[in-house]
């Protein structure tokens, strides 16, 4: 790694929204454009250009706006300029002089309700899809990459885009979700492995294999016309060993670990609880990279934090996003993390914040939940993070056998650990991931028991993510391959044999899955109980375990049998939530069911009955 500091020269790059005296280059400056009327009125240009560093910009006089300062870090090429955007300022053009050249920036004005935007909550349901090998519109564009498609290599690049996302965001709306998290679009300009996005060598480019910053915004446009999200995946803490910065760095210590050489994590996320951590193990944790292919961020430096945090606002405001997923969550640094999500709350009180922390511990995931009181006084903003420990506890529960410790008495007892979290409803259950084997393969190919899952993933307490293809039962390797796990959406290619998308060559069991899915996940959309409501659970019996969801209008039982045999239950042990007598609609099968003194739970199948106030 130490080579490229020996490649670190002057990077003289155009911007679309600044222009310069013809005579001189055109600086780099990042953001590219931003808006009047942002609660925090501060804003911190970072210019890039040969020779910058020495210049003493001034600024001509414009409504509102005020020069506080400017900066060099350590690179001759980098001028950092600080600017307040006060309550006055109107949407226009500032004009910066620097030695005697003129530099033009704009001004925005914000979209209407932009900072009252609603983010994603426990009402929705998220469809999480890796772009690249979701579907291929013809909107990506190779030139200039390094990697350039190969669908037969597992681990390349398949040529999915943003076309063909948008083309089938009817078919997401159609299966009842209302949020869709692609992960990240960004450039990721690598000679291999770039597909996944998670190595960024822009922050500010959509990668145009998946198309260009306008088509992006189309994506976003079309996706609200359907009354569906958008969920950007923002990576903090690790940039790709491609990214520019590398060619010449704004100072030695933007990144951790250089130039001394490569440590890489060890992965142990506990020690930033642990009372008894040795403080080079919590270093290393959050300093230490990831690959030799993602160098790791120092968050520490003030104009690096001051640059990430406005680069997710910007993203926020420019495309009218409903939330942020942040990849790696507690590997960056933590007193950055309370500063970013404060901020971005601050901009936008009720957007929605889920960071990745994947640990089995409810204790561990609490820790970073907004209202969560800490031991050692920690303050986070970020009112959502993945639940991983109740992923564990489900996939358990389906293949465990049952005891007073395990199988379902694991989804009893995961969800008894609510109390450690400030707000459990807000946190994003799933069934699997980018990162994780397929539910189907991992439940050995048991249509009820993956109908189970996904029947806990939508009536439980929290908000439901389903990873695309699960409803096509797409299969994987049970140990972890990447390559195959992001495996290829049937029909998202014109040639494509089979077709999940118009259901042509798709097996019987498969489109039973799809139409099975598409019944439970349109009437979550509707049922506020599910959204809103109180849940009281029982402990599991004979193979068997109920919980209830209720509010002041409905009643929704759930049932889930694991048995290969119907179970009997006696209505009389739930009398806190229903009698003998009260009649349901059996919301997966579209009938009426009246309660007699038993009530039978088909085999291996989840029972859902909603009942009104009675």
């Amino acid at each position: 790694m130490n080579a490229l500091i020996a490649l670190a020269t002057a990077l003289l790059m155009t911007s679309s929204s600044n222009s310069l005296a013809q005579t001189a280059p055109l600086p780099r400056i990042e953001p590219p454009h931003w808006w009047v009327g942002m609660r925090d009125t501060s804003l911190q240009l970072m210019l890039h250009g040969a020779g910058i560093a020495t210049a003493e910009p001034t600024l001509q006089p414009y409504p509102g706006v005020t020069l506080r300062g400017s900066h060099r870090a350590s690179s001759p090429n980098y001028l950092f300029v600080d600017l307040d955007i006060g309550p006055g300022a109107v949407p226009g053009e500032l004009t910066l002089n620097l030695a005697g050249k003129t530099l033009r920036y704009t001004l925005r004005a914000r979209a209407a309700g932009s900072a009252e935007r609603r983010g994603f909550g426990p009402e929705d349901a998220i469809y999480l899809v890796v772009p690249d090998r979701f579907a291929q519109g013809g909107s990506g564009r190779q030139g200039g990459m390094k990697e350039t498609p190969d669908r037969t290599n597992p681990g390349g690049r398949h040529g999915g885009d943003l076309a063909g996302l948008s083309r089938h965001l009817g078919y997401i709306a159609d299966l009842g979700f209302t949020q869709v998290w692609p992960t990240p679009l960004i450039e990721n300009n690598s000679a291999t492995y770039s597909y996944h996005g998670y190595a960024a060598t822009d922050f500010y480019k959509i990668d145009p294999r998946f198309g260009s910053h306008e088509d992006y915004l189309d994506f976003v446009r079309a996706a609200r016309e359907r009354k569906i999200g958008v969920i950007q995946d923002i990576v903090l803490n690790h940039i790709g060993a491609g990214h520019w910065w590398l060619r010449d760095l704004p100072a030695p210590d933007w990144l951790n670990q250089w130039p001394q050489g490569y440590v890489e994590t060890h992965h142990a996320r506990m020690t930033l609880q642990d009372p008894y951590a040795a403080p080079s193990d919590r270093k290393r944790f959050t300093d230490g990279w990831f690959t030799p292919g993602m160098p790791d961020l120092n968050q520490r430096r003030p104009e690096l934090a001051t640059y990430l945090t406005q680069m997710t606002l910007w993203w926020i405001e420019s495309a009218g996003l409903s939330g942020i997923r942040t990849d790696t969550w507690s590997y960056s640094d933590r007193d950055f993390l309370s500063r970013w999500s404060a901020r971005v709350m601050l901009e936008y009180p009720q957007l929605n914040i889920v960071g990745e922390e994947w640990s089995t511990h409810p204790a561990v995931v609490a820790y970073w939940q907004r209202g969560k009181r800490n031991h050692d006084g920690y303050t986070s903003s970020a009112p959502s993070m993945m639940d991983f420990p109740m992923n564990s506890q489900l996939l358990a529960a389906l293949t465990e056998d049952d005891g007073a410790f395990s199988g379902l008495t694991r989804l009893y007892e995961g969800l008894a650990h609510d109390f450690v979290y400030p707000d459990p409803a807000n946190l994003v259950l799933f069934e699997g991931n980018h990162d994780t084997p397929r539910l189907y393969s991992l439940l050995r190919r048991d249509i009820g028991l993956t109908r189970l899952a996904l029947a806990y993933l939508a009536t439980t307490r929290r908000i439901p993510q389903v990873f695309y293809g699960t409803e096509v039962l797409m299969e994987s390797p049970t140990e972890r391959d990447d390559g195959k796990v992001r495996a290829d959406m049937p029909g998202g290619w014109a040639d494509d044999p089979v077709n999940a998308f118009t259901g042509a060559g798709l097996r019987a069991e498969q489109r039973e899955m799809q139409d099975w899915l598409r019944r439970l996940f349109n009437w979550r959309r509707g049922a506020e109980v599910i959204h809103r409501g109180a849940l009281m659970q029982y402990a599991p019996a004979d193979g068997c375990y109920v919980f209830f969801r209720y509010d002041g209008r409905r009643t929704v039982l759930v049932a889930l049998n694991k048995n290969d045999r119907p179970v009997q239950l006696p209505v009389s042990r739930f009398v806190e939530r229903v009698k003998e007598g009260d009649v349901g609609r059996d919301i997966l099968q579209g009938r009426e069911l009246k309660l007699a003194e038993t009530l039978t739970v088909p085999a291996r199948s989840p029972l859902i009955l909603e009942f009104g106030n009675h």
